[in-house]
C-alpha cells in the first residue's frame, strides 16, 4: 500500500506557498539557484516560487467525465478560473499544479468543483470542491451516484522544459 504522506506533502507546500506573507526568506531566492534566469518578483522571494513556471492564469486541465447512467466519458480542458456546464454537471477549476520535473515525487494536481442539477430543478447542488490527484484517485474522491470525475493532465511548464 502507497503511503498517502508525499501527498499531503504536495498540498501543505502549495498551500504554504500561497499564504506566505511577512518577512522574505532570503535562503529561498530561487533566481540563484541551479542557474535558473528567474524573475525574483521584488525583494520578496515567496513571489519568486510563484513566477516560476506557467502563470496559474494560462494552465490547462485535462478532466475525465463519467455518466454512470450511459457508461459514457468524455475529456474535458479548462483554464483555471474557467466553468463550463456539460449536460446536467457544471465543474469550474480553480487551480492546476505538477511537480516540477527535479523534484522526485511526481504528482498532478487540480482544485476542481463540481455541481449537478437534479432532475426537475433549475438550480446547482455543489457535491464536490476539493484537490484531485492523478497519481492518487482514491485520496481525494468525488462522491456521486451518477458522475465522476478525475483529473489527467495538468498543462504547464517549467524553465528548462521544452
Amino acid at each position: 500500500m502507497r503511503s498517502a504522506l508525499p501527498h499531503f506533502a504536495f498540498l501543505i507546500a502549495l498551500i504554504v506557498n500561497g499564504c506566505s506573507q511577512g518577512e522574505p526568506n532570503t535562503e529561498m531566492d530561487l533566481s540563484k539557484q541551479d542557474g535558473l534566469n528567474v524573475d525574483a518578483g521584488g525583494d520578496n522571494p515567496a513571489e519568486a516560487n510563484l513566477n516560476i513556471g506557467t502563470p496559474m492564469g494560462e494552465r490547462v486541465a485535462t478532466l475525465g467525465l463519467l455518466n454512470k447512467r450511459n457508461n459514457s466519458t468524455q475529456d474535458i480542458t479548462l483554464t483555471s478560473g474557467e466553468s463550463r456546464i456539460f449536460g446536467e454537471v457544471k465543474i469550474g477549476l480553480s487551480a492546476c499544479e505538477r511537480t516540477a520535473p527535479w523534484e522526485m515525487v511526481r504528482e498532478t494536481g487540480a482544485f476542481i468543483q463540481v455541481d449537478v442539477q437534479n432532475r426537475g430543478s433549475s438550480e446547482f447542488e455543489r457535491i464536490f470542491s476539493g484537490w484531485v490527484f492523478k497519481e492518487s484517485p482514491s485520496l481525494n474522491v468525488v462522491e456521486h451516484p451518477i458522475y465522476d470525475v478525475w483529473i489527467k493532465d495538468c498543462n504547464m511548464n517549467f524553465p528548462g522544459e521544452e
